[in-house]
């Protein structure tokens, strides 16, 4: 039977507990005519799969394999014509489920997508040897890639994907960019599809090793959130003729709208690319109340 790695409960409070690893035995599947079976070469982990190994993340499940990004080989399929189309390819497992039609949010009937991997959302992970899914859930795996760089594309970079070219409206050459909390896993794939759109891209760290990195990638500058006064920095190091931030990428929270708002052009956006704020409520109204200041401001010197 294949073989696939479960959480293990154990006593424990949320945010202390930290459930260990074991490794079951399951059914082999029996794809239908619409579904591939895929021999599982590399899995990759995610932040999301440490908080649910301190059970603080919802609908945490013992027995669904853990992880939701992964990359593999079709060894089978439903039917004549999906085996004359994928077998043999290696292909990436889609890590979520319920967003299948629109591009600008969730389709599923709670209006939420399901992360794969650990839940009771869903029945599938990827830490396995063998899964069973739609033959319209897979991609084929770019060539370029080995198995590691593969298994850990999907997630990250479909979250930067969303939040850059979707959501923030300002792919475009020369627009200023800042994404926070460089050295993460959907900041790395929003700096890099940033620098590709030939924008000017800022980044903050608590690291001056992960900036200077970053500038290697192709950043403009950055500075260190842990400076009083970072935002007075950043806007020094904005080009003359254009003094102010087109969007945000924000992946690490805190006071980022705050911090950020005498910057952000009005109509700019603050895309979150996490999957939990820690705005306050202060903060949160502060800063809308300087984007309505700077609308009414902007529309007055219109008329």
């Amino acid at each position: 039977m294949p073989r696939a790695i479960v959480l293990e409960k154990t006593d424990g409070k949320p945010g202390q507990v930290y459930y260990p690893l074991k490794t079951i035995s399951v059914p082999a599947p029996t794809p239908k005519e619409d579904e591939l079976l895929v021999r599982v070469s590399a899995a990759a982990l995610n932040h999301r799969d440490l908080f649910l190994r301190q059970h603080l993340y919802p609908g945490i499940a013992f027995d669904v394999p853990v992880l939701a990004d992964g990359v593999g080989t079709v060894v089978g399929t439903g039917s004549a014509a999906l085996d004359a189309q994928w077998k043999g390819k290696r292909v990436i497992l889609t890590p979520s489920r319920g967003w299948e039609s629109s591009s600008e949010g969730p389709d599923g009937p709670s209006g939420q997508i399901v992360i794969l991997g650990g839940t009771r959302f869903h029945p599938l992970g990827t830490l396995q040897e063998i899964v069973c899914v739609e033959a319209a859930e897979v991609e084929l795996a770019p060539e370029h890639l080995n198995v590691h760089e593969a298994a850990a594309l999907p997630l990250t970079g479909l979250t930067a994907w969303r939040a850059f070219f979707t959501k923030s409206g300002n792919a475009l050459p020369e627009h200023n960019i800042l994404i926070t909390g460089i050295g993460g896993g959907v900041a790395l794939n929003a700096l890099q599809f940033a620098v590709e759109a030939g924008c000017n891209v800022y980044v903050t760290s608590g690291s001056e090793e992960k900036i200077a990195r970053a500038k290697e990638m192709g950043a403009r500058a950055g500075v260190n959130y842990r400076e009083e006064g970072w935002e007075n920095k950043l806007m020094e190091m904005l080009p003359n003729q254009r003094r102010w931030l087109d969007a945000i990428i924000d992946g690490a929270g805190g006071d980022i709208a705050g911090k950020t708002a005498k910057i952000l052009k009005v109509s700019g956006t603050v895309d979150v690319a996490r999957g939990k704020t820690s705005w306050t409520d202060d903060v949160t109204s502060t800063w809308l109340a300087w984007v309505a200041f700077r609308q009414e401001e902007s529309s007055s010197a219109m008329a």
